[in-house]
């Protein structure tokens, strides 16, 4: 009996209560930010649907409705010399909201090498309106490889002359006094004219992607 006495006092002493800690200030703090952000992660998330579902946004469109190839000839067999125009057309298909382009740049190629260039000033367009826009792009002593020069007098003499065109654009959609979003868009169209001096437009293909 003694014997067991001992051993549980020996034991009360070794046990240790377990006292009950108080939650810091700052862990709540941090947990209060915590579900307030994603809280508000969910709200956002649901306006976006919700704008989404309203105006259904669409990005707008680049296409050629002419061209005409001034002049194409070749000093020396293979410096081209080149005068191209074209009417551009942009198209805002949705039904909401006025698109602004700030920055606009036209290239003109022809079996990939770089003719000419041609900025355009800022413009806007209005929900379900295209803009009309003429472009001159010229090339002056451009050189080419022979191979290419030697491709490009077969397309004149056939009456088929192949460009491309490609197109760089920062936009703005506006749809509404405090939702607007910028973003780049990139086309690339090919187009077929005839001979020069009066070459018209006889085929296009043009894509538009962000």
């Amino acid at each position: 009996m003694l014997l067991q006495r001992d051993l549980t006092v020996i034991y009360s002493g070794l046990v240790q209560v377990p006292t009950r800690r108080k939650t810091q200030p700052f862990a709540w703090l941090v947990a209060g930010f915590c579900a307030l952000f994603w809280v508000m992660v969910i709200v956002a998330g649901l306006a976006i649907l919700i704008i989404y579902l309203v105006f259904r946004p669409r990005n707008p469109k680049f296409d050629i409705t002419s061209a005409t190839l001034n002049a194409a000839y070749l000093d020396m067999g293979y410096l081209l010399n080149a005068d191209v125009t074209i009417l551009a057309n942009f198209t805002n298909p949705n039904k909401r909201g006025r698109v602004d382009f700030h920055y606009a740049i036209l290239d003109l190629y022809h079996g990939g090498n770089l003719l000419a260039s041609s900025y355009m000033d800022p413009f806007s367009t209005m929900s379900h309106e295209s803009r009309f826009q003429d472009v001159h792009l010229v090339s002056s002593q451009v050189r080419l490889p022979l191979e290419h020069s030697q491709q490009l007098k077969k397309e004149v003499e056939s009456g088929r002359v192949k460009f491309e065109v490609k197109g760089l654009f920062r936009a703005r959609s506006n749809l509404g006094s405090f939702l607007q979003y910028s973003y780049w868009l990139y086309s690339q169209c090919t187009i077929v004219v005839t001979s020069p001096p009066t070459g018209v437009l006889i085929g296009r293909k043009c894509v538009t992607k962000r």
